[in-house]
């Protein structure tokens, strides 16, 4: 008989594991970058090689890094979302592992939200803050701390019951 349990116990115990995993959101992967400094980077701008871009640009500021690149498809769909948030925020784009001619033809064909884009060709920084893949949003505090990360398209039920919430509790901290 313990022939048939051993079995039994080792299979309801992988359905469980398995059953617990699929009910998990892949969005909700947890960062260990929340509440620690945004890490530094210092990158072209995309429309201007002889500018930099630094990760001090907005201090003193709430801001968003939001990764972006122009052979991204979910990119192309969180696009208006981001548009609209730029009204409200400042964001900095960092266009991923791409290439600067076609990123700069995207965001003329689709708007440009950015305050400034960072050229980020190699991919360096978004690996300094954990991106594997885009789009992904970080959102800075004053005091160039990342409170949030947002993996996947940010769709208006985001922007509504996650970012702008964040966004204005933040504001409110040195008010």
């Amino acid at each position: 008989m313990s022939r048939y349990v051993v079995p039994l116990v080792l299979f309801v115990g992988l359905a469980a594991l398995l059953w617990r995993g699929l009910s998990l959101d892949p969005r909700e992967i947890p960062s260990v970058l929340i509440d620690k400094p945004a890490p530094a980077f210092d990158l072209e701008q995309l429309h201007n090689t002889t500018q930099q871009i630094t990760h001090q640009t907005l201090e003193g500021k709430v801001w968003l890094l939001n990764v972006w690149a122009s052979w991204c498809v979910a990119c192309l769909q969180e696009h208006p979302v981001i548009t609209k948030l730029s009204e409200q925020v400042d964001i900095v784009g960092l266009n991923y592992k791409d290439e600067r001619g076609k990123a700069k033809q995207w965001l003329i064909e689709h708007g440009n939200p950015y305050l400034v884009s960072a050229f980020d060709h190699a991919g360096d920084v978004g690996i300094e803050y954990g991106v594997y893949g885009v789009p992904e949003t970080f959102v800075v505090d004053q005091r160039g701390h990342i409170r949030y990360k947002h993996i996947g398209p940010v769709s208006h039920e985001d922007l509504n019951q996650k970012l702008i919430p964040i966004i204005e509790q933040l504001r409110q901290v040195t008010n």
